[in-house]
């Protein structure tokens, strides 16, 4: 099975994705053998983690696959636009003070600094897209089958899942420059509450990503036909 359609069988495994660093929102589109290779993982022992998910919190296995369309893109504006839009001013702010403050130091933070601006930047374009655009039209293709809401899903869909990428990415790199938010021994309050946030901000992004390209967007793909 492909990474992305494990976590939308059982949302659980995205626990065990995250302690291996694998990738199931943007880059979901592979099968378990070949991210494992590829980051030289124990295929078996992430199997078995994967079949033994008893301990794990059981109310994060909500079922979005049931979900309608539109009640699912409800939820993703009110669980993660809405967040989105709430934490990233002060985010940013934080962001930018420990690139002014230790940069000379830890130089990998200006670089963090110019890519999380980007990502605020497209992230929030995006979701104003969506909210304006995509989500109206798939209501609309819902309760009324119109060919122009029909037209206008397959037209952002490609746009949707193009900006996926590049925030995806973008955030990827951001991980690796911090070496998964790994704190220095000279790191201030302000820089372990900056790294806290971004490590929480992004896994947020995983789930939303998920929730977008490996569920909403196949139903909705079917609901433009």
């Amino acid at each position: 099975m492909k990474v992305g359609d494990i976590v939308t069988k059982d949302f659980r495994t995205a626990q065990v994705f995250k302690t291996y660093g694998i990738d199931f929102c943007c880059g979901g589109n592979v099968s378990l053998k070949e991210i494992t290779a590829k980051k030289n993982i124990d295929l078996e022992k992430i199997e078995t983690e994967l079949t033994n998910l008893d301990g794990r919190n059981s109310n994060l296995n909500l079922n979005y696959q049931d979900w309608e369309a539109d009640f699912l893109a409800d939820y993703i504006v009110n669980q993660y636009h809405n967040k989105v839009v709430r934490v990233t001013p002060q985010l940013t702010e934080y962001v930018n003070k420990i690139a002014r403050v230790h940069g000379e130091r830890h130089p990998e933070l200006i670089e963090i600094d110019k890519r999380f601006e980007v990502v605020v930047k497209e992230l929030l374009t995006h979701q104003t897209q969506e909210e304006n655009i995509l989500f109206p039209a798939i209501k609309e293709a819902l309760s009324q089958g119109t060919q122009k809401s029909k037209y206008t899903i397959k037209a952002q869909l490609k746009d949707m899942l193009k900006d996926h990428d590049m925030i995806g990415k973008t955030m990827d790199e951001i991980n690796a420059l911090s070496n998964n938010y790994k704190l220095p021994n000279d790191a201030c309050k302000t820089y372990m509450v900056a790294f806290k946030m971004l490590e929480e901000f992004e896994d947020d992004l995983h789930v939303h990503v998920h929730l977008e390209n490996n569920i909403l967007f196949p139903k909705i793909e079917k609901l433009a036909v």
